[in-house]
């Protein structure tokens, strides 16, 4: 289970605390178990610092506690706090990634039957699509939809999302299309042939969390293979 720690402390000297967390990081590379921090200052009162340390598990945090490293710069710490920092032990229960859970519910979407839903929900208006197998970018929403619909038109597909990394305001996705070409392509006759796609996508969320920018990579070469788009020009 996840095990997040949190630090609580008042300090006029921010500067110079984030100069020994630095000192921490270079000592202990390759040794430290922390596997994200996070530090806080308050709105209402600059002296006011929270950190949030987080750890696979309770056991990971406390053989990080125990590092002569984490001792060292945890003394050097609290000479610098104006009073005694309080720490509370939190194990995780709820733990939602939103921008992963969006961008998994937008392939999702992508791939569900029927009418294609209006998309105003994941997708900024402005939403702005980077296609390399396109000369031209896709901009705004009803574009972007017609786009999707061409696909759809010419494909029966579901995507299986192998990964899913999300940092600040973006996210990237490693996914693996899987489909059975129904109607016309690029010109391309349906053929009824089962086919795959591998590919991954950024994205770049907005402050109001909806998609508004997508870098599509995959690979479309392969794909014009297997329907057989590439035959008279290897023969």
């Amino acid at each position: 289970m996840t095990f997040v720690q949190l630090i609580d402390c008042r300090t006029s000297r921010l500067d110079e605390m984030n100069r020994l967390m630095d000192d921490w990081v270079e000592q202990t590379k390759g040794k430290r178990t922390a596997t994200h921090a996070l530090v806080g200052r308050d709105r209402s009162d600059g002296s006011h610092i929270v950190e949030v340390v987080e750890f696979p598990s309770y056991e990971e945090a406390m053989r990080n506690s125990h590092l002569p490293e984490t001792d060292k710069i945890f003394q050097g710490i609290l000479a610098l706090c104006d009073e005694t920092p309080t720490f509370t032990d939190l194990d995780v229960v709820r733990d939602e990634r939103l921008a992963e859970d969006t961008v998994r519910r937008f392939l999702r979407t992508l791939a569900a039957p029927g009418e294609l839903p209006p998309l105003n929900d994941l997708l900024d208006e402005d939403i702005h699509s980077h296609d390399p197998a396109d000369p031209q970018d896709t901009i705004g929403l009803d574009n972007a939809r017609k786009e999707y619909g061409m696909w759809r038109a010419a494909f029966d597909f579901g995507f299986t999302v192998e990964d899913v990394l999300a940092q600040g305001e973006r996210a990237c996705a490693r996914w693996r299309w899987d489909a059975t070409h129904k109607g016309d392509f690029l010109g391309i006759a349906p053929t009824g042939r089962q086919v795959a796609m591998t590919g991954t996508t950024m994205f770049r969320f907005g402050a109001d969390g909806k998609i508004a920018e997508i870098w599509w990579h995959d690979d479309r070469l392969g794909l014009m293979q297997q329907l057989g788009a590439l035959d008279e020009l290897e023969t």
